[in-house]
């Protein structure tokens, strides 16, 4: 089964990334950006038929624990 974690930074966290690529693109020529952020995503293939809940949970504890840092990001798990 295939899944797929999103990971953001926190609205109230600043990403300085997000703003050198929006900077970047208002030089090359891209009015109207107002904001960029930069997450990442993370897609999981998983061995076996597990149940939605069952694999949401255990997906959340992998991005709890590793593939998010819950103190400045939050993730959103997509199955399927």
């Amino acid at each position: 089964m295939k899944a797929t974690v999103l990971v953001r930074l926190k609205p109230e966290v600043l990403d300085p990334q997000g703003d050198a690529v929006r900077r970047a693109l208002t030089v090359l020529g891209f009015e109207g950006v107002r904001d960029v952020r930069i997450g990442k995503l993370v897609e999981i293939e998983i061995e076996g038929a597990a149940d939605p809940a069952s694999l949401k949970d255990k997906l959340g504890k992998m991005s709890d624990e590793l593939l998010a840092n819950p103190v400045i990001e939050d993730y959103e798990i997509r199955i399927g």
